[in-house]
């Protein structure tokens, strides 16, 4: 989807290539990820989320479609999830700074 900002695509890309270095690199340091009310903070937060909730499951994204929710830095993308963890359709709401992601929620 060509209108995705490139930090949601690049969180995609890397979990589905299995980098995690990359897949931390589309974070800001000061990232906020809350999965289900679990929350992990900074770069060490998110390598852990990655490592127990994602590529260490591996886990693969379909993007079915983004939405943006409030100009310029909140989106709402619509992913289907497979893998050896959460398998299934959902909402994360994403919100961008400086064409990093400062912010994941999982909620949906």
């Amino acid at each position: 989807m060509s209108d995705t900002p490139a930090a949601i695509r690049e969180f995609i890309d890397a979990t589905n290539a299995g980098d995690s270095d990359a897949f931390v690199a589309a974070f800001t340091d000061d990232a906020y990820l809350n999965d289900w009310g679990r929350e992990f903070r900074g770069h060490d937060g998110v390598r852990a989320w990655d490592s127990t909730d994602n590529i260490g499951v591996q886990a693969h994204f379909d993007l079915l479609g983004v939405e943006e929710v409030a100009a310029g830095d909140t989106y709402v993308a619509q992913v289907r999830v497979s893998g050896n963890g959460y398998n299934g359709t959902s909402p994360l709401t994403f919100r961008l700074r400086e064409g990093r992601i400062a912010s994941l929620e999982i909620s949906g």
